[in-house]
């Protein structure tokens, strides 16, 4: 078996343990949590009488004991069906397939800009860490650090879609268009801005930070002081010495908190109408959609074991020594 290939199915096994505990963690504090979706569906359908509910918890499979339940439900996820939803009446890996490309595109290009420009601020802030401008650059990174996503984005709404009337304010695409090509993919990138830029301040705060700290330990090693002793330019020490061993903690952090992202998403999603993933599992608790949330919970599970995989071969790319590893 090919060393790459090996060290991915050791990393599987390793994960399989996590992913279950996630599993059964969450299957508990859902269905712990109060709420009963036979209550929620009998009283929007205008029947909650006691025999509707009662029935509606026997089609469910709600009035088993817990630990069945579990064990019901452990089954059907290591056959790879995930659950049926309560409320959509489909099943649930439909729904999430749905949505998903909304939730991946929202979630990329948020954090791509904050990856690219929070790498880009911190190394010109540790650069002239010394003047007024490396100042100002560390101030404004700390105050989006500080600052509340769904405040930023409510501010964007304000200005951009209110008081400029230049930018949407909420979906996906505009209601009843029936662009094709490049006119719709430009409605989609219109609708993208505002919520992708709420998205990703707070990580490109964090990203400045990260970078700029890195950036100014980095710059004091002892390789950095040879390099200049042997009369290498400012910008090739700044770009293919110092800059290459100050992201490898900026890689770190990013290859976690995109496998995370999607617990920021829900809260933008709910805020610009995006039709994803985050949405959906908003919708679901409000609704006590046990099936959804807990396959989209799954989902994320997933996600952040990938990521971590990844992460490892970003480092190796990044940094030679851990390859030999």
């Amino acid at each position: 078996m090919p060393p790459v290939a090996a060290y991915v199915g050791r990393r599987l096994l390793r994960a399989l343990p996590i992913i279950l505990a996630a599993v059964v963690l969450n299957f508990l504090l859902i269905h712990l949590a109060p709420g009963d979706p036979a209550r929620t569906l009998a009283g929007e359908s205008g029947s909650a009488n006691p025999e509707f509910v009662e029935q509606l918890r026997r089609d469910f499979g709600l009035d088993r004991p817990l630990g069945e339940q579990l064990l019901v439900y452990l089954g059907k996820v290591l056959r790879g069906d995930i659950g049926y939803s309560f409320r959509e009446r489909r099943p649930v890996a439909s729904l999430i397939l749905e949505r998903a490309p909304a939730t991946l595109l929202l979630m990329g290009t948020a954090f791509a800009w904050a990856l690219a420009a929070g790498i880009a601020v911190g190394t010109v802030a540790a650069r002239r860490a010394r003047t007024w401008l490396g100042s100002v650059l560390s101030v404004l990174s700390l105050i989006a650090y500080a600052m509340p996503a769904f405040w930023f984005g409510l501010m964007l709404i304000v200005v951009f879609a209110v008081n400029l009337q230049v930018l949407p304010t909420y979906g996906m695409a505009t209601i009843g268009s029936d662009e094709r090509g490049i006119a719709y993919a430009a409605d989609v990138g219109r609708h993208l801005i505002l919520p992708a830029l709420t998205l990703g301040v707070f990580y490109f705060a964090l990203y400045t930070r990260l970078t700029r700290a890195s950036m100014l330990e980095t710059l004091s090693q002892e390789f950095v002081v040879v390099a200049r002793a042997k009369g290498l330019s400012e910008r090739r020490i700044l770009f293919a010495h110092a800059l290459r061993n100050a992201v490898l903690a900026v890689a770190t952090v990013a290859g976690i908190q995109l496998g995370q992202i999607l617990g920021g998403s829900v809260l933008i999603e709910t805020i610009f109408a995006w039709p994803g993933t985050g949405r959906l599992l908003f919708e679901a608790m409000l609704q006590r959609d046990y099936p959804v949330l807990l396959g989209i919970l799954l989902f994320s599970s997933f996600a952040v074991v990938g990521m971590n995989i990844v992460t490892d071969f970003a480092y190796g790319v990044l940094d030679p020594r851990t390859r030999r590893t």
